[in-house]
């Protein structure tokens, strides 16, 4: 597992997306992506972060940027995902861990004195140069896509 920090590349990856076909984090050098890890499909607060960023969708693509979802579900859940929350990020599937592994966001993590594996909810902005430009660990989701767009228009792209 790397380090990775600010100013450094990210791992790449090519992951099946929701809809059919992949998703190649180098293909989409020359402009910025918001990159973020959430631990699961459906439930409370994936979902408001996947209706946050969705919600401001346009705004991304006006700055050419793109918002990628990435966890552990399979696509076929995915899809299930965007139908029901008529969500407008894509979502890849890891579902071997092995890209989130590479980010060092697979975790112990604990809930209720109990202690269990997950991703940690965690977001990379990438420049459009493929540079990790600002990184959120922790995240917590009220107003967290907000904060990103901010932080994707100050690139000045």
């Amino acid at each position: 597992m790397t380090i990775l920090d600010i100013g450094s590349t990210p791992p790449d990856f090519t992951l099946p997306r929701d809809g059919g076909g992949t998703i190649t984090l180098s293909g989409l050098r020359g402009k910025p992506v918001v990159l973020y890890f959430y631990p699961k499909d459906d439930t409370s607060g994936c979902t408001q972060e996947a209706i946050e960023f969705s919600g401001l969708r346009p705004q991304f693509e006006k700055l050419g940027a793109k918002v990628i979802g990435m966890s552990p579900d399979p696509v076929k859940k995915h899809d299930k995902f965007k139908t029901k929350h008529d969500l407008k990020v894509d979502l890849v599937a890891d579902e071997d861990k092995a890209i989130i592994e590479a980010y060092g966001l697979w975790v112990e993590k604990s809930m209720y004195g109990r202690k269990y594996m997950g991703v940690e909810r965690t977001t990379y902005l990438i420049d459009s140069a493929g540079k990790i430009a600002k990184i959120w660990n922790k995240v917590k989701v009220p107003g967290h896509a907000a904060e990103v767009l901010e932080a994707t228009k100050a690139l000045g792209t």
